[in-house]
């Protein structure tokens, strides 16, 4: 009998474990890339994979990895507090990699640039292996983009250029325009910088609200939009006429600036609204 005990106890604890969310680190070659693109996965708690799961693409800032949102953000630690309490549905959440510490010596950014056509790759090479991979994602309703500093900055672009593909866009101090020379750094001979901030200049949201037509304005009102920034951040101007400039576009979004500057501390909290967020505007069918 003490037998049948201890191996029940014993498959109870193994079964936990297999059941405890995870992190995966994929590596996925990229012909368009022409390297080796690493990027972190979070599964959910009894992660199935013959079920069908949302996609949350949770991107980086500038100076980081796809290791840093669960390294210096614990992602891991809010979105499992997050799905137990059910305010956060079981999700896939996706974290590519889009840059380097080292922003003198390597490429930065979520921008098509010379020799970097990361925008292309992500769209054409990253989000349907992914998704297929990890069976997830596969429509409109059933995908959200989210991300900081540089990433809250892709996340708004990315949507307005392709707001047939996402419920949702979540942008944590973004960095959405350069033309004030907001972002700078060092003069450094060969650096890689200038062409990561020229980017952000070509694609800034700012500029795309102005140009926009009808048609392309109808389109934004299909995502649903979220800007979160510290009252002290120094990209504040850019989150608030971002703001602006949707209202006067008749574009429906949400704002709140709290209390804080442009730091991990700040977006580890943003995580505590932005995953519910975007699980709740998620559809309810995999093909919606």
């Amino acid at each position: 009998m003490k037998k049948i005990f201890l191996l029940v106890a014993l498959a109870a604890v193994a079964w936990s474990a297999a059941a405890q969310s995870r992190i995966v680190t994929e590596t996925l070659h990229s012909r368009l890339l022409g390297t080796d693109q690493p990027c972190n996965v979070y599964l959910p708690d009894a992660y199935d994979p013959a079920c069908h799961y949302p996609v949350i693409y949770l991107l980086h800032g500038l100076s980081d990895s796809y290791v840093s949102w669960q390294e210096l953000g614990r992602m891991k630690d809010v979105a499992d507090e997050l799905i137990a309490s059910e305010e956060l549905q079981p999700v896939v959440i996706v974290m590519p990699n889009a840059g380097n510490p080292d922003i003198y010596n390597y490429q930065n950014g979520y921008f098509n640039m010379p020799g970097w056509s990361f925008e292309d790759w992500f769209f054409q090479e990253f989000m349907p292996a992914v998704e297929k991979k990890f069976h997830c994602g596969g429509s409109k309703g059933q995908r959200a983009v989210m991300g900081l500093s540089m990433g809250g900055g892709g996340s708004v672009v990315y949507c307005q250029r392709h707001p047939d593909l996402f419920s949702s866009c979540y942008a944590m101090s973004p960095w959405l325009d350069n033309n004030n020379h907001e972002v700078e750094g060092e003069k450094r001979p060969a650096s890689k910088l200038p062409a990561t901030q020229q980017a952000v200049c070509d694609h800034s949201a700012l500029d795309f609200l102005d140009k926009a037509d009808k048609t392309t304005l109808a389109a934004l009102k299909t995502v649903k939009w979220f800007i979160d920034c510290g009252d002290d951040d120094f990209l504040l101007h850019q989150s608030l006429a971002f703001y602006l400039k949707m209202q006067e576009k008749g574009i429906k979004a949400e704002l709140r600036v709290r209390n804080g500057v442009h730091n991990w501390e700040y977006w580890h909290a943003a995580i505590r609204t932005a995953f519910p967020f975007a699980s709740r505007h998620f559809s309810c069918q995999e093909g919606n």
